[in-house]
């Protein structure tokens, strides 16, 4: 068993095709069968189903793909050290974000790394916050930005976001300035699930307020879209407003409430040089910071 067996199976597993994988590592088809028949016969144990279906992963193989990912991520450790010592700054960086939190945070943490050390990559997975839970459990990638609670990872408070009534712009409630979570009683409300949600829910446990959810959704986006056609009203954060469409109204709600923003990883003792520049920076760069409040007539509290 080599690094090239390693990182060709993972690369199969990953992208569910032996040409995809075999294009990437410039390795002929029937050199990839090889490497990857003479693999299962070391470990003595099947990895890989093949049909007419395409390839699915075995019991066992889901596991050694997770073993494989850590042994790979322990290669590219020596190899950052090295780089290090002569004084090259070099890696790749796996992140996983929910959308909003991707296009907010991400560019601009790239941005700031690339700026002193270009040789650097990255790979971004977006995805509901559950997937991003998943994928670091997994270890398709190094870092996640999620939402709490992460109590099976190492986590770094990154951005607090305040939150805000979000209704149909002809709504009686959206003639105030200031929504009360107790307004919401008897409304009609969605919210989004896939680890969006504690947030939202832990404000009206704690106003005694029931959330009667007549739609449970994962994106934000249609959310939004919702809302805008009446068919119900939202409590939503700070990112997930930065491009609200016209018939949307926003509003401040009471008690005031916030969604907290962390920065997780498997292990922090254990991250690579790269990975923890990452969190140095994004920590540098938002850390203790909120949002501001949102300005755009009609899609504003005032």
């Amino acid at each position: 068993m080599n690094k090239v067996q390693i990182e060709l199976f993972v690369k199969i597993a990953e992208s569910g095709s032996f040409t995809r994988a075999g294009q990437e590592m410039n390795m002929t088809q029937p050199a990839v069968s090889r490497a990857i028949s003479t693999l299962e016969a070391e470990l003595d144990v099947q990895l890989l189903v093949r049909d007419r279906r395409g390839i699915a992963l075995t019991e066992v193989g889901k596991r050694i793909l997770v073993a494989f990912r850590d042994i790979l991520k322990g290669f590219g450790k020596v190899e950052q050290e090295i780089a290090a010592e002569k004084g090259l700054e070099k890696g790749l960086i796996s992140i996983g974000a929910f959308p909003a939190a991707s296009s907010y945070f991400i560019p601009k943490i790239i941005g700031a790394i690339n700026r002193q050390y270009p040789q650097l990559e990255f790979r971004l997975h977006e995805g509901t916050i559950a997937e991003v839970k998943e994928w670091l459990e997994t270890g398709v990638i190094d870092v996640g930005i999620l939402i709490p609670p992460a109590d099976e990872f190492d986590s770094f408070p990154l951005f607090r976001e305040k939150l805000y009534a979000v209704l149909h712009a002809g709504h009686p409630l959206a003639e105030k300035p200031v929504v009360k979570v107790r307004d919401f009683e008897s409304e009609a409300m969605l919210i989004c699930k896939s680890g969006y949600e504690p947030p939202v829910v832990e404000l009206f446990q704690k106003t005694g307020v029931n959330l009667n959810p007549k739609y449970v959704i994962n994106s934000y986006h249609t959310a939004l879209n919702m809302v805008r056609e009446g068919l119900a009203s939202a409590v939503m954060s700070r990112l997930s407003l930065l491009s609200p469409p016209d018939g949307v109204a926003i509003r401040e709600l009471e008690p005031a409430a916030y969604r907290d923003i962390h920065l997780a990883v498997n292990s922090a003792e254990s991250c690579s040089i790269a990975v923890r520049l990452f969190i140095d920076t994004a920590l540098k760069l938002f850390a203790g910071t909120e949002t501001e409040g949102l300005n755009r007539d009609g899609h504003r509290p005032y």
